[in-house]
């Protein structure tokens, strides 16, 4: 009761913000490093595909996305997982499978020339899939489950900030290793970093599982299908500069691309930094219908931009719009879900954005073979401007 009464109403609303961000602290210091491990490879894979393996644009395409194809047919799974075995249990088996896949990158340097390395390259993308799903759906469920539902805008936003700030700083990292050691060296690094993420996730208590018989995977889908179409629409912008940014420096004579993705993430951060309670408080619909807008500014940009400069300023506008459109799909997401299964439904809602990525990825390479890499981002602006109609659906249809 004396600590009741010496704490101002003031204080113990400022005091909620900051409890809250160190509960979530260790989770969100978990995925950044753990998420190293994509950022490394994201601006060198292309060039390692196409200079050493001498493949085309739509193989290249086909890499990327192979990734996420793996994590979408496994988010049931990750989701389940959660729910009844505890999130804990999944972000540690997702950084062991995250280290495997970095020693699956070395092995495809022994194996035979040409399609042999491609083989094994995209059997290890498919390990770093599935790592992925575990790890986010973990995280999310793990922080909803600390949080509470009331504050899932906010997780989302900590766990999106941990997941771009370790590709904003994994790709020049990335882009240093690869012209030092090789690809090798990205390998011997991507099996590492998720040891000392493992090493984070140890020492952090289990919660409880929040449910002990799984919702089938088709309920939970049902409930989120909506704001996952949103989802989908507006991460195309961010599967063009995942797959082919790379690419779209290299045409034009810019150099390396690692600073259009430090821009990206650095301008997704900070918008998450200023904004993110946004989506809890205005509603996560409206604030995703300004956002893709927004998003799909910085894509036009980056399809007309005449010089590096200007094109790391549509990837940083790109990163700033969708920013926000994730977690304000993923609130309304959040809000359709049945109580006990919410993280089968950040599951099933996250795997809308394995869904675009697995396949934006190859159809991307395709509009790139038939115009150019440039054309890429014309279609990314398109795309992602029509998810604003999901987000008007949204607003007039919300639950009770």
């Amino acid at each position: 009761m004396r600590g009741i009464s010496m704490q101002s109403p003031s204080n113990a609303a400022a005091a909620a913000p900051r409890s809250l961000f160190l509960e979530l602290l260790p989770m969100t210091l978990t995925v950044f490093v753990g998420f190293l491990t994509l950022g490394l490879a994201l601006p060198v894979l292309p060039l390692h595909v196409q200079s050493a393996l001498k493949m085309s644009p739509l193989v290249i395409g086909t890499v990327i996305a192979s990734q996420f194809v793996a994590a979408l047919a496994t988010r049931a799974w990750a989701g389940g997982m959660v729910d009844t075995r505890g999130a804990k249990r999944a972000v540690v088996i997702g950084l062991g499978l995250a280290a495997c896949a970095g020693l699956a990158y070395s092995a495809s340097l022994g194996a035979p020339a040409g399609y042999g390395a491609l083989a094994v390259l995209i059997g290890a993308r498919l390990l770093l899939g599935c790592a992925e799903s575990l790890v986010v759906t973990g995280a999310l469920g793990w922080g909803v489950g600390l949080a509470g539902a009331q504050n899932a805008g906010k997780v989302m936003a900590w766990v999106g900030i941990a997941m771009y700030g370790a590709y904003a700083a994994g790709a020049p990292l990335g882009v240093f290793v690869y012209g030092r050691f090789g690809f090798g060296g990205i390998a011997l690094a991507s099996a590492l970093i998720p040891l000392l993420a493992l090493a984070i996730v140890a020492r952090l208590p289990a919660l409880a599982p929040s449910y002990t018989v799984r919702v089938p995977f088709y309920k939970v889908l049902r409930a989120v299908w909506l704001p996952g179409l949103g989802l989908a629409l507006s991460s195309i912008g961010f599967c063009a500069i995942t797959a082919f940014v790379a690419l779209l420096f290299s045409s034009r004579g810019w150099g390396d691309a690692a600073l259009a993705f430090t821009s990206f993430g650095v301008a997704f951060i900070g918008a998450r930094l200023l904004f993110g309670h946004l989506p809890d408080t205005l509603g996560g619909a409206r604030v995703a219908l300004v956002c893709v807008l927004v998003e799909a500014a910085g894509q036009l940009l980056m399809w007309g931009a005449p010089s590096a400069l200007l094109a790391c300023a549509g990837a940083a506008i790109t990163g700033f719009g969708y920013s926000l459109a994730f977690p304000g799909f993923g609130v309304e997401a959040v809000r359709r879900a049945p109580p006990h299964s919410r993280a089968s439904a950040m599951g099933a809602y996250v795997a809308f954005l394995d869904l675009s990525l697995a396949v934006g990825g190859p159809l991307a390479g395709l509009v790139a073979m038939r115009w150019d890499i440039g054309s890429v981002y014309l279609a990314g602006a398109l795309m992602v401007a029509s998810s604003a109609c999901v987000a008007l659906r949204l607003l007039a249809t919300r639950p009770s």
